[in-house]
């Protein structure tokens, strides 16, 4: 019996205007970067996984591969939007409090 292989390529797909563009795990909107700020903090594909049970595990593992081959600009990108957000946060400080958008 012959197995089909599978492109690293074909489990990870991006959009334009879809996610910044960002490339996603096929099938979800769960971004390559949401991946690496996971793996960045410690955690194991094999953890991301078990939080996710109903996806293929080899999704995460590409998402960590890509991450880890273009690991400078996707560290950049990250650090670029945990900055936006702060920023955000100091010039709208009541946007950012619970119950804040239910207000008015």
């Amino acid at each position: 019996m012959a197995t089909q292989t599978v492109e690293l390529s074909s489990l990870l797909v991006s959009k334009s205007g879809y996610r910044q563009g960002r490339p996603c795990l096929r099938g979800t909107g769960i971004t390559v970067h949401n991946v690496a700020g996971y793996y960045r903090a410690g955690h194991t594909t094999e953890e991301f996984c078990a939080s996710n049970p109903t996806l293929d595990p080899s999704l995460f593992f590409a998402a960590v591969a890509y991450y880890l081959a273009n690991r400078e600009q996707i560290d950049a990108e990250i650090d670029a939007d945990i900055e936006f957000e702060k920023q955000l946060a100091a010039e709208s400080p009541h946007r950012w409090e619970p119950g804040a958008e239910s207000a008015g």
